[in-house]
């Protein structure tokens, strides 16, 4: 099967949405990285998503609000939060690009707990704090007990003018339509749903961070070929589905 477009809008609308959350103050920052190099950390029936050859590591701090099930509204104070996810990108046996999370350090416990247990998500709980002052936004997170064995981050980046027309780069890192998670043994796919990025320019201030290493990556090797930021934008997920079982030599 083709692989689905790169597109601003999503190529599969969701109308009957499972759970809604409101994404803001993101910023994006990317490594590029060989597809063989993670290839092994994908879930069975994906493989890397590439562009010109090489796919691409992600540090994505930002405040999740007002998470809720069903059309919403969405929890005030439950549902928002600090959150910093190192993903990567697949796409599936069935052509659907996606996300795959490596890690998602979460400032709330019991999103936490949803995540991980309700969906497989690798959520971690972390103590994180979000600063603006003026054009200028610091993320910081540090994981929490010895199980985090000091693993931490912070981003600092100055905001910038719009995007007016994002390159094919930009639109392969962030106008992504989906997730693939292993979950009981299978790998599935959660769809979503939401406006086209408002995207700005954003120059790197500082950056100590080691999530990276500790999602198992190869560290990355000087500073990110792309830096961005979001205001933010709503979404909706749509229902999960199931992977096809891919056959016995290939898993």
């Amino acid at each position: 099967m083709e692989t689905e477009p790169i597109t601003p809008s999503t190529p599969r609308p969701v109308r009957r949405p499972t759970f809604v959350q409101n994404w803001r103050r993101l910023t994006f920052l990317h490594w590029p990285v060989a597809p063989e190099a993670v290839a092994g950390m994908l879930p069975p029936g994906t493989r890397p998503d590439t562009l010109d050859g090489l796919t691409y590591v992600g540090l994505v701090p930002f405040q999740m609000h007002r998470v809720g099930l069903g059309p919403g509204p969405g929890l005030p104070y439950l549902g928002t939060f600090c959150e910093t996810n190192v993903r990567l990108y697949s796409v599936d046996t069935e052509g659907r690009r996606g996300v795959v999370f490596r890690s998602l350090d979460a400032a709330r416990l019991l999103p936490v707990l949803a995540g991980r247990f309700g969906v497989g998500l690798p959520y971690i709980w972390s103590r994180m704090r979000m600063r603006r002052d003026g054009d200028v936004i610091t993320y910081e997170c540090r994981r929490r007990g010895r199980s985090g064995r000091g693993a931490h981050s912070t981003v600092q980046v100055r905001t910038g003018a719009p995007v007016g027309a994002p390159s094919s780069l930009e639109h392969f890192l962030t106008a992504r339509w989906g997730l693939h998670v292993s979950w009981r043994g299978r790998t599935v796919h959660l769809p979503n749903e939401h406006a086209p990025w408002p995207l700005y320019r954003a120059e790197l201030l500082g950056l100590d961070d080691t999530l990276v290493r500790a999602a198992g990556l190869p560290q990355p090797p000087g500073p990110p070929v792309s830096v961005l930021y979001s205001p933010g934008v709503a979404v909706r997920f749509g229902a999960p589905s199931v992977l096809p079982a891919p056959p016995a030599g290939d898993r």
